[in-house]
């Protein structure tokens, strides 16, 4: 019985998140404060090489070089491919934990993909990528040049910065809700520090990112525990 209404409290806690929207006025606020204090500590003083730094680059978007449409082009396909195939190697791991960690009541009944669709640009811009140019954009290069990566784990080289700035963005979920699974977050988020450092950037990174959002609330949906 315990077990039971743990899981219930769990559901309608992943509920009411499901609910809130990407409309509501606190995730809007908190994107821009996140954008605004990537701005302000990385990109404010225009030097040249600011953006490649903090890997904001995003195919020469942010540079201060007359924009390559191509390159843009090419860089967007690439990070998007890169999402596209870590999701095929990692969602299905991820299933299987979503399972054991919400033990669903209801038996899994495909929701609509429209209704996801719907989110994506939402979750790109309002989430995703906010998040990733503070968290792995900005922090993580400023304590990775505190703490130089010297660990190479499969083609990117971490070191504490990826590990503290995890830590960082688990709290930072928690202040904005405050219920000990949001420090669940800090797993993931070392999956993307990973991906910063592997691609040098934070293009794949955020698109990854918003791909995973989505998939959790497919499946939320689908196992009847969302709105």
């Amino acid at each position: 019985m315990p077990r039971d209404a743990d899981r219930k409290a769990r559901a309608r806690g992943l509920a009411r998140s499901d609910r809130g929207g990407l409309h509501h006025h606190r995730r809007g606020h908190r994107a821009l404060v996140l954008l605004g204090a990537t701005y302000w500590l990385a990109l404010r003083d225009n030097a040249p090489d600011a953006a490649r730094r903090h890997g904001l680059s995003l195919g020469g978007l942010l540079d201060p070089e007359p924009l390559d449409w191509p390159r843009l082009a090419r860089s967007a396909a690439t990070e998007l491919g890169w999402a596209l195939a870590l999701s095929a190697i990692v969602f299905p791991l991820f299933w299987v934990g979503f399972v054991a960690w919400w033990s669903p009541p209801s038996p899994f009944r495909p929701a609509p993909v429209s209704g996801i669709l719907d989110e994506a640009l939402g979750q790109l811009l309002v989430i995703a990528l906010p998040e990733e140019a503070f968290y792995r954009g900005y922090l993580q290069t400023r304590l990775d040049e505190a703490w130089p990566p010297r660990s190479p784990i499969l083609g990117a080289c971490l070191g504490p910065g990826v590990v503290v700035a995890s830590l960082i963005f688990a709290l930072g979920h928690v202040a904005t809700e405050l219920h000990p699974n949001r420090l669940a977050v800090f797993f993931p988020s070392l999956l993307f520090g990973w991906i910063r450092a592997r691609r040098r950037g934070i293009g794949c990174a955020a698109a990854f990112h918003a791909l995973c959002n989505l998939f959790a609330s497919y499946l939320a949906r689908s196992y009847g525990l969302g709105a």
